[in-house]
């Protein structure tokens, strides 16, 4: 399994590349966004670990360059920064998930495995789900919000909705469960993978960011929330 680490501390690399390297993994290391950036284009990893803070390009940058070119390779973002506004900024650029450090090796670890586990050449094959009973079984309707699985794009009376990566994977995954009430902390291990102690605002958030999208003012709210205990994607009554 090749890992791409994108990180320009010694101390870390040395730290993250001896302790993947003893667990199994092929490390590969850049030292600068730029050079991360062209291996990652160049060569083919089944994961990248990507610091925000580079010198030259940032990683933000480098994670952005990368879903621009439709580079769906998993990236899990180090960074010293964990406010819920550095979360949501590197998650908003197309990030899988976020760890801040310092962090524990079995959490790095453990943070690696979820993200291989979510990647599309794991979940291909349990891609084709549907719900009322739409014919396409490629395409997920809940009322009249649409969601194609082929073309990762939205729709809500045949109006389209520009939706960014993160915030495709909350409606996915809330449309795979409608009229079910779906907890923050379910909601974050669920969409981003997340076990360990990420403050569940992050949640709330992007719940905002997709109601605003979904939720239309001449139209039915479908994404609700359930006051003391998550939200709900179901048709208003």
């Amino acid at each position: 399994m090749k890992l791409l680490l994108i990180e320009d501390e010694p101390s870390v690399v040395s730290f993250i590349h001896r302790y993947l390297t003893e667990a199994g993994y092929d490390v590969s290391v850049a030292m600068d966004g730029q050079s991360g950036l062209q291996m990652a284009t160049e060569h083919s990893f089944q994961l990248i670990i990507l610091d925000v803070m580079l010198p030259g390009m940032n990683g933000i940058a480098v994670c952005k360059a990368l879903r621009q070119q439709n580079d769906t390779t998993p990236i899990l973002m180090l960074t010293a920064l964990g406010s819920t506004e550095n979360v949501v900024a590197g998650l908003d650029s197309g990030a899988d998930d976020y760890l801040v450090k310092p962090f524990k090796q079995a959490e790095l670890l453990a943070r690696i495995r979820s993200l291989l586990r979510r990647s599309p050449d794991n979940t291909a094959n349990a891609v084709n789900t549907t719900t009322n009973n739409n014919h396409n079984t490629n395409v997920l309707k809940v009322s009249d919000l649409e969601l194609d699985l082929n073309t990762k794009s939205a729709s809500r009376y045949g109006e389209n909705i520009v939706l960014t990566a993160t915030e495709y994977r909350l409606l996915e995954y809330m449309m795979r469960n409608p009229r079910r009430v779906l907890s923050r902390m379910e909601i974050l291990e669920n969409v981003w993978g997340v076990d360990f102690n990420m403050n569940t605002k992050v949640v709330d958030v992007y719940v905002n960011y997709l109601r605003k999208k979904v939720n239309r003012k001449e139209q039915p709210a479908l994404i609700q929330t359930v006051v003391g205990m998550g939200y709900m994607l179901k048709e208003e009554e």
